[in-house]
């Protein structure tokens, strides 16, 4: 994926989270994709963080945007790797946080969710 498919595509996944369309948020990723994140081993017993396949994914996003009706990400900044993207964005509470996405064959097949410090 070159620079302007890395940013086309980061401006649509913002888009589709904004829109909390989960259809929307999902579209992009492969069924048996592995996804990691530290806020999904607080909101998903029994996880460890880790979320495997795309049904377990949904389930664990549909829960996050029930808690997070407000939600909203304003990209800062993309960058492109082999295979992959790192998508740096801001949350409507001013958090800053960074998606590493993994693609295979046009989906994502490893997501990982990093998060700096809740600001004060």
């Amino acid at each position: 994926m070159d620079f302007d498919e890395a940013h086309q595509f980061a401006n649509e996944w913002a888009a589709d989270w904004n829109s909390h369309d989960l259809d929307r948020i999902t579209r992009h990723y492969a069924p048996d994709l592995i996804f990691t994140s530290p806020l999904a081993a607080r909101i998903i017993e029994n996880s460890n963080g880790v979320i495997h396949g795309l049904d377990a994914l949904r389930a664990y996003w549909s829960e996050g945007l029930r808690r997070n009706p407000q939600l909203h990400f304003e990209i800062l900044g993309v960058y492109t790797g082999i295979d992959t993207i790192v998508i740096h964005f801001q949350h409507q509470t001013g958090q800053l946080s960074a998606e590493i996405l993994t693609f295979h064959n046009n989906k994502i097949i490893t997501g990982t969710a990093t998060h700096g410090p809740h600001p004060t």
